[in-house]
């Protein structure tokens, strides 16, 4: 799979650009600040619908307008597909396949996978177990909308249910008909919660252990020194869900069988009810969701030991870049070859990290890398250069592109 063609419309920092690219090393070089990182995160997008930088839409848009467009013409096994985004600042997102519009924007993705390496990575390993579940839950989406939805559906009911429980506890003691109303309605959002999040976590607990040999093979490589890594999820529904339920072998989520994975998902959903009905009280209490896959984590380990809070500077590095290479080769076992994007790591890696890094993008059918200067490229990355700079005439500060003095945005 490869990006034949890029296209942003007031994007970020760019008003307009088309992109030509080609299956090979491609490397955008330009100072902090002059949008480089914004052609990736726009890739990024589309792959995920997500921002790797941000939380929200609104940050995407060009200051000063309502909407903008990200478009790639995707060529996989001789297949063209050209996909595209709007974002609007005042409506819903619009998405079209080969110019025709699709209902649901989730319903592009799995046409462009790419997997990204950011200096944010390293957040996977020390930051929050927020930082984990997105990792986790944009993995998940590349295999399509199906997956997507039972994540948008569940936090959905999540924020419905925990707004009931935030005025809960005075509903109940008050009596009377607002006490049998609100049970009754929680008991309601219990049962939509237990089926969302019983899909959401059968999908991460599949992709864990599907994921965690190409994760622990790669450490192993980055890192031979270092104590063997190794992955677990952590569910805040019982204790015993860290190993998938059904044996899937290395199947993509969507080819597994239906009534495997159907089971899996009751017995999921009828745990997770159990564990709401136990956490009520305190739910009521506290005035928030307690269980759910909002509440769970991936941990990663090294040696006996979790990596968060035990793992060196060094070790850290590694491993984040194993999450990631691991995802690689995973898409390539279920036969797709991403793209890979390289937001401005090499200048976060020593020599050793660089050089395994490079050696990896070897056999890549498309690597897309960003450098704030030529010099942290290691030499033997060949590949285009593009030059990205920004113009400030006409009292507007937007980027421009240029490949070998010839200016293209």
């Amino acid at each position: 799979m490869f990006i034949r063609s890029l296209t942003l419309h007031d994007f970020r920092s760019w008003t307009d650009v088309t992109v030509d690219l080609r299956p090979e090393p491609t490397i955008f070089v330009g100072r902090n600040g002059f949008g480089k990182t914004n052609l990736l995160e726009a890739i990024g997008y589309l792959t995920t619908l997500r921002s790797h930088r941000v939380s929200t839409d609104a940050p995407l848009l060009r200051a000063g307008t309502d909407s903008a467009k990200i478009a790639a013409t995707v060529e996989n096994s001789g297949r063209e597909l050209t996909v595209e985004v709007t974002l609007s600042a005042d409506r819903a997102n619009r998405a079209t396949i080969n110019g025709s519009p699709q209902r649901r924007t989730r319903d592009i993705l799995g046409v462009l996978r790419s997997v990204l390496f950011a200096p944010e990575d390293l957040a996977l390993v020390r930051g929050e177990p927020g930082e984990r579940r997105r990792f986790l839950d944009e993995l998940v989406a590349t295999r399509g909308p199906r997956w997507a939805a039972a994540r948008a559906d569940y936090d959905k009911v999540l924020r419905q249910r925990s707004a009931l429980l935030k005025t809960a506890s005075a509903s109940l003691r008050r009596g009377g008909s607002d006490a049998a109303s609100v049970l009754s309605t929680l008991d309601v959002w219990d049962a939509q919660l237990a089926e969302h999040g019983a899909m959401v976590t059968a999908a991460r607990i599949e992709l864990v252990a599907q994921l965690a040999p190409h994760v622990i093979g790669a450490y192993a490589a980055i890192a031979p020194a270092s104590r063997p890594a190794d992955l677990r999820y952590h569910s805040s529904i019982d204790d015993s869900l860290g190993t998938p339920m059904t044996a899937v072998d290395s199947a993509p989520v969507d080819s597994v069988a239906v009534d495997s994975v159907a089971a899996s998902v009751d017995d999921i959903a009828a745990m997770m009810l159990e564990r709401l009905k136990a956490v009520r009280d305190k739910e009521i209490e506290r005035g928030m969701s307690l269980v759910g896959p909002h509440r769970d984590d991936l941990e990663l380990i090294l040696g006996d030991q979790p990596a968060k809070g035990f793992a060196s500077h060094g070790e850290s590095w590694s491993l984040a870049l194993s999450l990631r290479l691991g995802s690689v080769e995973l898409l390539r076992a279920e036969g797709t070859e991403p793209v890979v994007l390289l937001d401005d790591v090499f200048a976060e890696l020593d020599a050793a990290r660089r050089a395994k890094l490079v050696e990896f993008t070897d056999d890549v059918e498309q690597v897309l890398i960003t450098a704030a200067v030529g010099e942290d490229i290691p030499a033997g990355l060949r590949g285009r250069r593009l030059a990205v700079d920004v113009d400030e005439s006409g009292g507007s500060r937007h980027s421009v592109l240029t490949d070998i003095g010839t200016q293209v945005a």
